[in-house]
């Protein structure tokens, strides 16, 4: 069960650093040019960010299952990708002219995380 979660959490990582990416270089196009604007763009944008729910769902429950302890810094980098989509969320009202700037920047800062927290060993 714990090898299989193993395989889960390092290949979900690649879903994570992929959907942000993809979303975060759409959302940054679409503050440049109106015609990427679509009601797809935030629900791909979403997916993309639930996917980091996941991932540090996935990574919790390996941590409770008694996998080895992950590095410290791997489990800091998860959590703080975690905050910062929180905190786009949060953002989203008073930065309403910019939006598009907003998750576009948040969408490619969160795949520097994940890609900082992918190259750090987990365990």
């Amino acid at each position: 069960m714990l090898a299989a979660l193993r395989d889960l959490h390092a290949g979900w990582a690649w879903v994570v650093v992929v959907g942000n990416g993809a979303a975060g270089l759409w959302a940054l196009g679409a503050e440049r040019f109106p015609i990427l604007r679509h009601r797809a763009l935030w629900w791909f944008t979403a997916a993309a960010q639930a996917a980091v729910l996941v991932q540090v769902v996935v990574g919790v429950r390996l941590l409770s299952g008694r996998d080895p302890e992950p590095a410290r810094f791997h489990m800091f980098y998860g959590f703080v990708a975690l905050a910062a989509v929180g905190i786009l969320y949060s953002y989203r009202h008073q930065l309403r002219s910019r939006i598009h700037l907003l998750y576009g920047l948040g969408g490619l800062f969160v795949t520097g995380l994940a890609i900082r927290a992918m190259t750090i060993p987990a365990g």
